[in-house]
């Protein structure tokens, strides 16, 4: 910093010719594992992970599941087992009695079975639904920590995949373990209960089929896992480039980029068709081998039943009850072999949401620190290093100095460091040497949110949430009342053009605010931090897209809410801080 005489005297080192951010990005998925068991190691700590943090706090509930499931196991079972006396008693006995109970029983068990399968479904459904919400305010929460060094390595449309498509993810693996080790391991166990009663030596023989189509299944999780991650990375970029179209909408069409525009996203869709196709040819290529080998086993089944008919002498019930087992054990034996490609592809995206959730954030909160106690307002640096890469200082022994209660204004070339100024006192990053101080308070050693609440920022670029006029001031201070917020917006010169909106205070103001001009939306941001009421204002480069009307009204306003306060100014425009007590110059 090259200041005038009525500075101390400061340095900043050389500064790159942007504000880079820092290049730690976060983890991103790695070369998987060799598997074991169909899954591989990382996959198995997943899903361990997965069961520990939600089967303890849905306990009662899968209890419930599970017991609705052995009720449909068993009246499943009970319905094969019961056709060899319906065969028997019915049709070779001609049994009259039974002629009436069996039916009804059939009838009975049906009924139960129904209502199993309903309450299973629905309770399932409420538990799914309940962990995927769950999980996107774990997810959100924990985004919130992380410090801007990660927002500006990560791509929104990968945390919005994330968002959505992970916790579905989460929800889909613990209902297809619950519905294969539930449902389908405990109808197979019944029906196999009911096959070896009725002919043992001949289920041993059918059921030797079932390692080969589990080996089968084995050799395509690893080409589903591969497939599931480049489906995740082609699902974040057709996200991407719907966002930039919608972000950029003026841009596209000011610069008759929509041909452009639509190949890029004619490539995205074909290669989300493509990855989506694959995966369903992963899945669907076991139904020819399982298809195959399932009908050797009927046909073995059939064959068996009818020379134990016809040359043994057994009763036909048996042999039909067995049959029926048989095909009933089919659909869920297929289903179990198959478990493991669906967990494959659903632990993909939990592994991720993990891969997100550990990140750690760079900067300590402080939640347990001492509050920001602030009366004059000076900020100061002090032998401040910082620097966004390694090998690149923005600042190197820097001194600074802004008076309590007066304007101090920051003016250079873009890439000296200004903004980065301010980033260090919001404490959006912390120096790798040197102290922040906020009257005398070291701003890393205090609570990060006192010092928030201490600081007003308004930037030249003017971001307003999906609401109202009011709730988009109201977010300076969201407990304050409706006279405090109508008089911050006097104040930021605002007033008169939301009364003449067509419903005031509560007119929608559009997405980022798109209903409003350029000033206006700087005059609400205005009023945003007048509200706050901070004692430190923050003001980078406010006036520099208005035009010379609106940025008239804007200086109003910021006289306004600069006095008394504690000022940094930003500006590359002179008018702008003509009335600053001093200005620094940075190099």
């Amino acid at each position: 910093m090259t200041p005038p005489p009525s500075t101390s005297a400061s340095t900043a080192a050389a500064a790159p010719s942007a504000e880079p951010a820092t290049p730690d990005a976060p983890p991103r998925p790695q070369a998987a594992p060799a598997p074991v068991g169909g899954l591989d190691k990382k996959a198995w700590s997943v899903l361990g992970r997965l069961l520990r943090e939600n089967f303890r706090d849905y306990a009662a509930r899968y209890a419930l599941v599970f017991l609705l499931m052995g009720v449909m196991a068993a009246t499943t079972g009970l319905l094969a087992w019961i056709l060899r006396d319906v065969v028997n008693q019915i049709f070779v006995e001609r049994n009259s009695t039974m002629l009436w109970v069996l039916p009804t029983v059939v009838i009975v068990a049906s009924i139960i079975k129904g209502f199993a399968i309903y309450g299973s479904g629905m309770t399932m459904v409420r538990i799914g639904n309940s962990i995927v919400a769950r999980m996107q305010s774990k997810i959100y929460s924990h985004v919130l920590k992380l410090g801007m060094d990660y927002f500006s390595t990560t791509h929104s449309s990968e945390l919005i995949t994330r968002l959505s498509h992970n916790a579905n993810a989460a929800r889909d693996v613990l209902n297809t373990v619950v519905t294969s080790f539930g449902r389908d391991l405990l109808t197979l166990i019944a029906l196999l209960t009911v096959m070896i009663i009725q002919a043992p030596i001949v289920t041993v023989a059918v059921f030797i089929i079932g390692p080969i189509i589990m080996f089968s299944v084995h050799r395509l999780s690893i080409k589903m896992r591969n497939t599931a991650r480049q489906g995740f990375a082609a699902s974040g970029r057709l996200v991407n480039s719907m966002q930039e179209s919608v972000q950029g909408i003026r841009v596209v069409k000011a610069f008759n980029l929509e041909e452009v525009m639509q190949d890029r996203m004619t490539k995205v869709i074909d290669e989300n068709r493509e990855r989506a196709n694959r995966m369903a040819e992963i899945g669907l290529r076991t139904n020819p081998i399982s298809e195959a080998l399932g009908g050797v086993a009927i046909g073995l089944g059939i064959l068996w039943g009818g020379y134990a008919v016809i040359e043994l002498g057994h009763a036909p019930g048996s042999m039909i009850s067995f049959i029926a087992a048989l095909l009933l054990a089919y659909e869920p034996a297929k289903r179990l072999a198959r478990t493991h490609l669906s967990l494959t592809a659903g632990l993909v995206g939990v592994g991720l949401m993990y891969d997100l959730l550990d990140i750690k954030p760079t900067l300590d909160p402080n939640e347990d620190g001492p509050e920001l106690a602030v009366e004059k307002g000076e900020v100061r640096f002090e032998k401040v290093d910082f620097a966004y890469r390694k090998g690149e200082p923005v600042f190197k022994d820097f001194d600074f100095v802004a008076e309590p209660g007066k304007m101090t204004a920051l003016v250079g070339r873009s890439g000296s460091g200004k903004s980065t100024l301010m980033a260090l006192i919001e404490r959006f990053y912390d120096p790798q040497s040197g102290h922040v101080l906020i009257d005398g308070q070291d701003v890393s050693k205090v609570k990060l949110s006192s010092v928030r609440e201490q600081i007003s920022l308004v930037s030249q670029d003017v971001y307003l949430f999906s609401g109202t006029i009011k709730e988009n001031i109201a977010l300076g201070r969201p407990d304050a009342p409706m006279e405090e917020i109508e008089r911050a917006a006097k104040f930021a010169m605002a007033h008169d053009f939301i009364m003449a909106t067509p419903k005031g205070y509560d007119t929608a103001v559009g997405e980022n605010g798109l209903q409003l001009s350029g000033g206006q939306r700087q005059r609400i941001s205005i009023a945003r931090a007048m509200l706050r009421d901070a004692r430190v204002v923050l003001l980078d480069e406010a006036t520099s897209s208005l035009d010379t009307e609106s940025e008239q009204l804007v200086q109003v306003a910021f006289e306004h809410l600069m006095k008394g306060r504690t000022t940094i100014v930003i500006a590359h425009r002179l008018s702008t801080i003509l009335n600053a007590d001093k200005i620094c110059v940075m190099n």
